[in-house]
């Protein structure tokens, strides 16, 4: 399957007095890649919610760290659905750096990210509608 890539610039606001990328900032580094790559096949989070009536929620995130993002780093943030369900998905997700030739990229931290599918009112666990399983960029 198809791996999408989202740049981020590592800023202030993301480190913690050290200069280096505080641990939690990449939950959210990788919430946005999820974000853009669903946006990049047409799947539009608000829309779900408000023309379809769900939307996608984390239930289970495994990190691993491997090395320090620090303050204006240029990274790269992948996502690559890894298996989709009938009520969730799984979602692969890298987060490298971009250094000088010959070593162009550095992995930083893996995630696999557990996403389940609920009704946007009561919040209850459904199943993802066919169609939108169809729309997701693989």
């Amino acid at each position: 399957m198809a791996e999408f890539e989202f740049p981020i610039r590592v800023y202030w606001e993301d480190t913690d007095a050290g200069g280096i990328v505080f641990y939690a900032n990449y939950l959210k580094f990788f919430e946005r890649a999820r974000t853009e790559w669903l946006r990049a096949g047409g799947v539009h989070q608000r829309s779900l919610r408000e023309q379809v009536g769900g939307m996608f929620v984390v239930v289970e995130s495994q990190v691993k760290y491997l090395r320090p993002a620090r303050l204006d780093d240029e990274l790269v943030v992948t996502a690559r659905l890894q298996e989709a369900g009938r009520a969730g998905l799984v979602i692969d997700q890298q987060a490298f750096v971009r250094r000088q030739a010959p070593e162009p990229r550095e992995l930083l931290c893996r995630a696999r990210i557990r996403v389940g599918w609920v009704d946007a009112v009561t919040l209850k666990p459904a199943r993802i509608p066919p169609d939108i399983l169809k729309t997701l960029p693989t």
